[in-house]
């Protein structure tokens, strides 16, 4: 039954699923069967108390991966970080793996989620493709997987981050600088067509003069010749111009810790600071 809920928990602790439940769009059965089993006194509370309530179970008992990330959001980025100079990412593809959490600034930095429930298959083949585009990596897990993980990174330059029991994440191991392994092809693969065509313009003043079919393999030709330090600086430049989305400096004091990492990359309701406070303390007809 417990497998069941949890299902339920990381369905509703999602981007989608939370815009859909304050746009009024989204049938909230769902969020319910959450309330019902997580929330103690479930008459006369708001969304926010329900919602905190059920963030409080996930601490305790089921600390899944919108947990991790909403955590190195609140003590990685928002405190250690300025948010108008740093940008975050999520999901983003690399090679044949998605980055959990990237953050940009003077430098790019991959931050792999391992939670307590997950295993570490295909650690090895993530973290090879992540330094195929980036030079900083960290692995990101809770107290049950450390000596583990640390038996693994051990040799490695792969920074080791503990999300420990009380809430809190340490660096149990500082992240070295692994640039050797670039790959012009893995870069080049995560730019939009805007976006390489702006290094090669930056760079040549012009682009390729040839027909759609051999347009791409000429880019990346183009790009071979410029030095792939180089190269990868312009791609964190045009990830970063990515998420340049304005972050008002009420930000940490409007937006309730649970939800900042859905406030931040949700694109529908980014900065609708009033809307997400209205959802929040509006009150919940069970």
């Amino acid at each position: 039954m417990n497998k069941l809920y949890d299902y339920f928990i990381n369905k509703v602790f999602t981007v989608p699923y939370i815009d859909k439940m304050i746009s009024g769009k989204k049938d909230k059965d769902i969020f319910f069967k959450c309330v019902s089993r997580y929330v103690k006194e479930n008459e006369n509370i708001t969304y926010g108390e329900a919602i905190s309530q059920i963030y409080h179970y996930m601490d305790h008992s089921y600390r899944n991966e919108y947990f991790f990330k909403n955590t190195i959001l609140n003590q990685l980025l928002i405190k250690k970080h300025d948010l108008y100079n740093t940008v975050a990412l999520t999901e983003l593809p690399i090679g044949d793996s998605k980055a959990d959490f990237i953050m940009i600034n003077g430098r790019g930095v991959v931050y792999e989620i391992k939670t307590d429930l997950d295993n570490f298959n295909r650690l090895n083949s993530q973290l090879s493709d992540y330094y195929k585009a980036f030079k900083y990596v960290n692995v990101v897990v809770g107290n049950k997987q450390y000596d583990k993980i640390k038996d693994i990174l051990d040799e490695s330059k792969v920074g080791i981050y503990v999300l420990g029991k009380n809430g809190n994440i340490r660096c149990k191991k500082k992240e070295k600088c692994n640039d050797r392994e670039l790959s012009y092809e893995t870069m080049f693969g995560i730019l939009r067509k805007k976006e390489f065509e702006s290094i090669l313009l930056k760079h040549y003043g012009k682009l390729p003069d040839v027909n759609n079919f051999q347009y791409y393999r000429e880019c990346l030709k183009w790009a071979q010749r410029i030095n792939i330090r180089t190269f990868q600086k312009d791609m964190l430049e045009c990830l970063k111009k990515r998420m340049q989305l304005v972050v008002e400096d009420v930000f940490e004091e409007t937006i309730p810790y649970e939800l900042r990492f859905y406030t931040y990359f949700s694109k529908e309701n980014h900065n609708q600071y009033e809307l997400i406070n209205k959802f929040w303390n509006e009150k919940l007809e069970v």
